[in-house]
């Protein structure tokens, strides 16, 4: 079952929130569904079957600091 993950990271520009969503779509197929993030909130909203340690690994490949928030409705 899908579930809605809030990371902060931190986005300076277009091309921070960019890396983070490219590292994301390429899990599409390993059960992400939707990527949303906000460089005004410095957040990242993950909607996914995956379990949060697995998105916060994947986020921290973009080499961005980052940290698990919680569920998200």
């Amino acid at each position: 079952m899908s579930k809605v993950h809030l990371f902060k990271a931190e986005m300076t520009c277009e091309g921070c929130s960019s890396a983070i969503t490219r590292i994301l779509d390429r899990m599409k197929d390993k059960g992400v569904e939707s990527v949303e993030c906000s460089l005004p909130e410095q957040t990242v909203r993950v909607k996914s079957t995956l379990d949060a340690d697995t998105l916060l690994e994947a986020i921290k490949k973009s080499g961005k600091a980052c940290s698990y928030v919680g569920k998200s409705s």
